[in-house]
Parts: C-alpha cells; structure tokens; sequence
C-alpha cells in the first residue's frame, strides 16, 4: 500500500489558520466587517482546465538516477526487485459517492497521461477495471490507515475487497511480477482540490513508481506535497515506464542498460544539460521530518526533530528543496511559540527557494507565510510585493487553495489602504478558487476570517 499523507504543510492550516501563523499583537478581536464577503449568492466554484503542459530542464542522467531511485525501491526503504507495470490499454473505473468535480477532474488527468505519458488508458463503465477509482467517505478512511488522506493498493477492486485482504501479502506491491488490478481510495466527502490531488498522486502511482523523494524539486513524487498536479518531469517518468524498450518483470540493472536511450529519444533536450551532484537522502533526515510533520508527539519533540533535520542538512551542506523544506517546517511549527525563530526560518527558506526556478511553487507556499506576518504589523506594501509575485504561480501550478489564500491575503492589504471597492472585487473573485480549494461555503468563510484576524485593529 503506498499513499499521500494529508497536507499538513502544503497550504494553510484549513481548520484554524491562527494556529499556524502569527497572531497580531494585543488582545483585540477585529471588530469591522469583511465587505465583498458573499452571503446567500456566492460565485461559482472556479477550477483549471487540466491542460498544463511543461517540459523538464534537468539533465537526463539526472533524470535517469530519478527514474531508478523511484522505481526499485519503496518509500520506507524496502527494495523493489522488478519493473511491474500494466499492459495497456489501462481501463479505469470509478465507484462509491462520487462527485461531479471528481469525475470531472479524473478525465482531464486521463487525458494528460494519454498526451503527455502517451499511456493508452480510459474510463469505463464496466463493472471490472484495471483500476478502480473509489470514493469512501474521510472518517472511513482514516479509520483504516490514521496517517494517510488516500491511498493505492494492488490485487483489489473494491474497498470490502481490500478490507478483507490488508494485512496479507496479496496487497504487497514487492511480491507483484506485473499489475494487472490496483484500486485507488479516495475521499469522497474532502474539498474538490484534495480530492483531485490524490487522484493525480495515487493513480501515477497506481501506474508508475511506487518511491517518493524528498530531493526531488519538481515532481508529486515527493512527500513534502508541494506539488498538487503531475508535473512535466512526472509525465516523462510514466512515459519512460511504459515506454516498449522495457517490460514488465525486467531487474534493475536491465532498465537501466536501456534507460538513457529511452530518455535520449523522448528528451532530447536533457542530453546537454549539465548534470546537478546530489547525495541521497539520509534515513535519520526522513525520520526526523516525518516526526516533525506528525501529529501525536508534542510539539517541543516536532520543533526538535525539524530542528534536526537542519542540522543535518547543513553538515551536508544541502541548498535545496530539502534544506528549505526542514526551514519551512520549522517554521510552521514556531508560529505561535516563538514568531521570530519562526519568521527567521522562512526567510531563510524564501532564500533557498527563490535561487531556482524549479522551486517556485516552494516560494508561493512560504510567500503566505511571509505575507502573515507583515500583515499582522500593518506592512501592506510587503503584503502586495509578495502575493503579486507568487499569484502566477499559483495559478500556473494549478492550485487554487492557495490562489485563493493569497488573493484574500491582498485584498485585506488594499482596503488597509483604503481601497475598499478593489478589495472587495478581489475577495469575490477569490471566492470562486476558495470553493474549489476549501470545499463548502463554511470553511471559505472562515479562511476569509481567520486572515482578517490577522489585520491590525488600529484605528478600526
């Protein structure tokens, strides 16, 4: 069983934004009303079309040790012996309490994967699939697996399937010699994104490697969760896995004698980019942050594991998606015990991130943070600097959370400034990315708030 863990750091805490960023001075409640703020009609729920299309700039060598990394070995370590994969064409269905949003949201994926993997898979009715996609409510799934927001696991179709066969090797991705069935859970009662997010990571990895890489900048397969939707670097390693040089049940050292070729001929572009040295991810750094991101240690021990988890990034002189990502959590997790070790860790990892390209996104997610703290002091002007830079970004990722997040972060900084009527058209617009990232009108109103908490009263 392999699956994404809920996002704890991907965007803003939804239930109580104040609980992970600062809170303004003094004891006082902002007393005035958010204008622009709907109340019975409310615009329509926003999302993006599921075209993105990128191309990796990394070295297809780089690439390449990507690819075997990924792919002969599962996320706690364990090796994987052989390539698996489906034999195509791939079908796949979707059963349980499904949404609109989510039916939607799969067949724009499928179409990626079939333009951009150039995988031939398909959705259809019948009642068996090669996969299948089923939508249980989140208490029923939390129930299951405490730790994980959904999950894949192979040999089943159904959830009373994979129920009665979770604690037995028939669900033990290391025993497979080829994939014939998987089935992908998914919440059904979770925010459009959430959902739509778990579709991208669990059926990619449904099809493709099983591995996720802390080192990775710009890929899903990667448990920070910064990355919402399949990235172009995500499509080239499907394409390379389906690609018909290889075969289901070939040993490592046999794909990789036929790796860069394939890479070559689908990426020819990787051939002359400079390859960038990186050693592995140690085991005591993904202890550490696995421990900082969890939730039933106390938060000294969190803070302590990400504090270590810097430590040991700077005795191996890390300056990328790592390093900042152990800054950012630690960060997070000082907001409310000590704001300025706090604002002092996502500097630093704001100036990790802004020295790529690669990690842009990155740089949106600790922009909101920033952005917190400034508007906790009355500073509209940093305010704007920083959510005019990363809204494009946002928007280019496909993540409308924090999209949304960051246009009510600048509309509560214009009518500081008195620009109410700006203000207002901005929170409005927001509303409409804000249904798809947080789901029912209740929480969008409350992520509206809970910013507003964060506004000076002075003067008010």
């Amino acid at each position: 069983m392999t699956g994404r863990a809920p996002r704890r750091l991907g965007t803003l805490c939804v239930a109580m934004l104040t609980a992970c960023t600062p809170v303004p001075p003094g004891p006082e409640t902002p007393s005035r009303a958010i204008t622009g703020l709907p109340d019975r009609v409310a615009p329509a729920m926003r999302s993006f079309p599921g075209q993105r299309v990128d191309t990796p700039t990394r070295s297809n060598r780089e690439i390449g040790r990507d690819f075997m990394d990924l792919s002969f070995r599962m996320e706690s370590g364990r090796p994987v012996s052989r390539l698996t994969r489906f034999e195509t064409p791939v079908s796949v269905r979707v059963t349980g309490q499904v949404s609109a949003s989510l039916t939607h949201d799969l067949r724009a994926l499928l179409a990626r994967l079939r333009g951009e993997a150039d995988i031939d898979i398909f959705m259809t009715s019948a009642p068996q699939a090669a996969i299948t996609v089923e939508a249980v409510p989140k208490a029923v799934l939390n129930d299951a697996v405490p730790r994980a927001a959904c999950f894949v696991v192979p040999r089943v179709s159904s959830w009373a399937e994979f129920k009665r066969v979770r604690r037995t090797p028939q669900v033990d991705w290391t025993t497979l010699e080829r994939r014939d069935r998987a089935a992908v859970f998914v919440p059904s009662d979770a925010a459009p994104q959430e959902i739509r997010d778990c579709l991208h990571e669990e059926l990619a990895q449904a099809l493709g490697p099983l591995n996720d890489l802390y080192r990775l900048p710009d890929s899903t397969f990667n448990d920070d969760n910064i990355h919402a939707v399949l990235t172009g670097f995500d499509m080239l390693i499907l394409r390379a896995y389906y690609d018909p040089a290889l075969a289901n049940g070939m040993r490592r050292g046999a794909v990789a004698a036929r790796l860069q070729g394939i890479l070559a001929r689908l990426n020819p572009a990787g051939q002359s980019q400079p390859i960038q040295p990186l050693d592995d991810t140690p085991r005591d750094w993904i202890d550490n942050i696995e421990l900082a991101l969890s939730t039933g240690p106390t938060p000294a021990r969190r803070r302590n594991a990400a504090f270590s988890a810097i430590s040991l990034g700077d005795s191996m002189d890390w300056r990328g998606p790592r390093d900042g990502f152990a800054h950012y959590a630690f960060g997070r997790l000082n907001a409310s015990h000590d704001p300025q070790v706090a604002l002092d860790s996502f500097r630093r990892a704001m100036r990790v991130y802004e020295s790529s390209p690669r990690t842009e996104l990155h740089a949106a997610h600790v922009a909101v943070q920033l952005a917190a703290f400034a508007l906790s002091t009355g500073d509209t002007v940093t305010v704007e600097a920083l959510v005019d830079g990363a809204i494009p970004v946002a928007r280019r990722h496909e993540n409308a959370a924090l999209l949304a997040t960051l246009m009510m972060f600048k509309a509560e900084a214009l009518e500081l400034r008195g620009r109410d009527a700006e203000a207002q058209a901005l929170r409005m617009d927001s509303f409409g990315w804000a249904r798809y990232g947080f789901g029912s009108d209740d929480n969008v109103r409350a992520r509206m708030r809970e910013i507003r908490a964060l506004t000076p009263t002075q003067g008010h």
